[in-house]
């Protein structure tokens, strides 16, 4: 039998051809396939660009962390806390309660002052006033303290800082009882102890009750101490040695006569 050959090259080239555009297909759909489908991606699933804008300053994004402040600079005003030693920032003030002359002033390095008992030693004008404190304290009735209490500028103080109101229900209000008789009889103990005569020729001159007023605590004798009782507590007595100095009542008399003070506390 005989094979023509003449059509033989055009068939294997149409095979060759079909082949060939099989295989090209597929590849086509692999190559497009990937890219029609990135183009499908929204534009905000991509990640944000690496690089720094322009400017040469990181931009922050809306959900980024806030970078430290770099070495060297200041942080905004508003974000930095105040010294109380700046300017502006104000401090608690302490409270202005010194007392003046009324606070004990003992120096426990000083000389120890002369306790005097005896009242012929008072200037006429001192000790006048003090007959009548305790002439007061005797008949039972504060009200005779209003007299020699005073009024405006020259009034007795009566406390280590301001009272409002009247000065004898000031002291009926420190007594307890409603009559003030408890702290007439306080005013008449502390009267009846020895006195000291401090600041002697100084505008601060005064006579003192008790002496205890100017006595350090640690330097009283075993007499002494039993006077002190008489006017406090033994408990007192140990809390007064941790302060430092007597701070129960006591009262002060200028040289011209005037009552200055009766009060307690530091």
């Amino acid at each position: 039998m005989n094979f023509s050959m003449s059509g033989r090259p055009r068939g294997v080239v149409l095979s060759i051809w079909l082949a060939a555009s099989c295989a090209a297909v597929p590849l086509a759909l692999v190559l497009t396939s990937p890219a029609c489908a990135l183009s499908e991606i929204k534009r905000e699933e991509l990640p944000a660009p690496a690089g720094p804008p322009a400017n040469g300053e990181t931009a922050p994004s809306e959900n980024s962390v806030p970078m430290p402040d770099l070495p060297g600079r200041t942080p905004p005003a508003a974000s930095q806390p105040k010294s109380p030693s700046e300017p502006g920032q104000s401090q608690p003030e302490a409270p202005a309660n010194d007392g003046g002359v009324a606070n004990p002033s003992a120096d426990p390095e000083g000389p120890v002052p002369e306790v005097v008992y005896d009242l012929s030693k008072l200037p006429e004008p001192v000790r006048r006033m003090r007959d009548l404190m305790v002439e007061a304290c005797v008949s039972g009735d504060i009200e005779k303290l209003r007299p020699l209490i005073g009024k405006g500028d020259t009034m007795t103080q009566l406390s280590l800082g301001e009272i409002e109101g009247d000065p004898i229900a000031f002291l009926k209000g420190l007594s307890g009882d409603k009559e003030g008789q408890e702290i007439l009889a306080i005013l008449e103990e502390v009267l009846n102890a020895g006195y000291v005569h401090v600041d002697v020729g100084t505008p601060q001159e005064l006579y003192v009750w008790p002496y205890f007023f100017a006595l350090p605590l640690d330097k009283l004798n075993a007499r002494q101490r039993v006077e002190l009782f008489k006017i406090v507590t033994a408990g007192d007595y140990d809390d007064m040695k941790q302060f430092g100095a007597y701070i129960f009542y006591r009262v002060g008399i200028t040289p011209t006569g005037q009552w200055t003070f009766f009060v307690a506390g530091d």
